[in-house]
């Protein structure tokens, strides 16, 4: 049985307070980005064992550290070894310090910055495709995978927006190429959405045998050709055709990892906790026991 949670920030980042609310609704599993003024990863040992006491508390379990760990770097630019690439693997050795003294299984890592056009033939690997950034993206990612598994943690690379890894195709193809037992995809399926690959069953079948290890739902109304994203209350957007057929199959295939609320949707008159009130009823109906489908 999956278990039910949200990204604590998106709630409110005085981390108390979010997970108040969380108990409210019943939610078990937080995932930590943001905490207080601070991302995960920059917090004092202090802070730290603040977090774990709250954490304690309220007898909430970390699903996941997730911090931008990579994002936004270029491929081209970044080398294993070079100061922007070093600066990463110390914030990422922090995450996984933070991951185990409280008790998250894994550890979030973003794929650098997108290159549009990865793969192609007919004259487009001479005039399309980025030469190189896929075996270079391998490259930088190896060693964060090892360093990982070296820790006794997993590594879980979000298909993001405005990532070389946007996709489930993407993100098995990377698994499947690097080999690494400590890597695998945390699906967020709304993400995708804007490089066009359909939920289900195309994105969530490649992910079958191992390869999810995390999921984020929210969903968005995309507008490729206008480069715009707007989010919006789970079930009002285009992930709404496909999120009742996601639960039952995570149901029907037994997962029993963990699935974030992440609530970035913010309505006109009101902040993300009231995005996230606009959607956690929806959500558990979903993803929840399925006696809950029945209420």
């Amino acid at each position: 049985m999956a278990k039910l949670g949200a990204i604590t920030d998106g709630i409110d980042r005085e981390f108390e307070h979010a997970l108040e609310v969380m108990r409210e609704f019943g939610l078990t599993h937080a995932e930590l980005q943001f905490v207080w003024d601070k991302e995960v990863g920059d917090h004092t040992d202090a802070e730290v064992a603040r977090i774990a006491d709250l954490l304690g508390r309220y007898e909430m379990r970390v699903s996941c550290i997730s911090r931008h760990i990579f994002g936004g770097l270029d491929v081209f630019r970044a080398e294993v070894g070079g100061a922007a690439y070093a600066a990463q693997t110390v914030k990422l050795e922090r995450c996984i310090d933070l991951a185990l003294a409280v008790g998250a299984p894994l550890v979030r890592a973003m794929s650098f910055r997108k290159e549009m056009i990865l793969f192609g033939g007919g004259g487009a690997e001479q005039w399309n495709v980025s030469r190189g950034a896929w075996d270079k993206l391998k490259t930088l990612l190896e060693p964060a995978a090892r360093l990982a598994e070296d820790r006794g943690v997993t590594l879980v690379v979000e298909t993001g927006n405005n990532a070389m890894i946007t996709s489930a195709w993407l993100g098995r193809k990377l698994i499947d190429e690097l080999g690494a037992k400590s890597l695998k995809i945390l699906w967020d399926p709304a993400n995708s959405l804007y490089c066009a690959e359909r939920p289900f069953p195309d994105a969530y079948d490649l992910l079958r045998g191992g390869y999810l290890g995390h999921l984020h739902v929210k969903d968005a109304v995309v507008a490729i050709p206008r480069s715009r994203v707007d989010q919006v209350a789970i079930g009002k957007g285009h992930m709404a055709p496909y999120l009742a057929d996601i639960a039952a199959a995570l149901k029907r295939d037994g997962y029993d990892g963990a699935i974030s609320l992440e609530s970035v949707y913010r309505p006109q008159a009101g902040g993300f906790e009231d995005g996230f009130r606009a959607s956690i009823t929806q959500f558990k109906r979903l993803f929840g026991p399925a006696r809950r489908l029945l209420e």
